[in-house]
């Protein structure tokens, strides 16, 4: 089977452009192991990839994507968890010092949760895996006169928010964001206008970073 277009241009582009320019750092990381110090967990969504959102080179970053950004709780029941097994070896095999969780702007997950939209499938994955922004959905309150837009964002947040508090449930971090091994962050992407909103927990307040 032909791979699409789209790939085999891109690829072509790469190994001419990107990889020309930069060979010998792609040999070094290549015949070494990956060291980066940042992991980002961000959305699945193609719109706000954190690679070109943070202009990150190869190596630089360690990310897991997952529908809406989401961190579960540390629940070592011998189910299947990628983001867990990927927070693991992020901390425990390499040693990042910093997790950012970045959500976006105009969210599916979000929004299908926020709406209680029908189930994609008679399995419904999606369903199972946003089911706990339904107990953020609750806990934030939609002022009078607030469109849907701006109360899907103000979930967004609190989603981030959410995660990050998750985040702390794992022992292992949370050891280690006391021995100031590790820091942790929430920034929050708006994908229109290309602006990245930064959280602030001692605030507990969102504030734009300047570019």
């Amino acid at each position: 089977m032909t791979l699409p277009t789209k790939l085999l241009e891109g690829y072509a582009s790469f190994r001419s452009g990107r990889y020309a320019s930069e060979a010998q750092r792609y040999q070094k990381l290549g015949e070494g192991t990956q060291k980066p110090r940042i992991m980002i967990i961000a959305c699945c969504d193609s719109r706000a990839a954190p690679e070109t959102i943070f202009d990150a080179g190869p190596g630089e970053m360690f990310v897991v994507r997952n529908v809406a950004n989401l961190v579960p709780p540390y629940t070592p029941d011998g189910g299947h968890h990628a983001t867990s097994a990927a927070l693991e070896f992020g901390v425990m095999s390499l040693g990042v010092q910093h997790i950012v969780v970045m959500g976006h702007g105009r969210c599916g997950g979000i929004r299908a949760a926020v709406q209680e939209s029908s189930p994609l499938t008679h399995t419904d994955f999606i369903g199972s895996w946003m089911r706990a922004i339904k107990d953020v959905t609750r806990i934030v309150p939609r002022a009078e006169g607030c469109d849907d837009a701006l109360h899907e964002r103000h979930i967004e947040r609190a989603s981030i928010e959410h995660s990050l508090a998750n985040l702390r449930t794992f022992p292992w971090i949370r050891m280690k964001e006391n021995k100031r091994e590790i820091s942790l962050h929430g920034v929050w992407f708006d994908i229109s206008l290309g602006e990245l909103h930064a959280y602030d927990e001692d605030a507990a307040e969102w504030d734009a970073v300047k570019g």
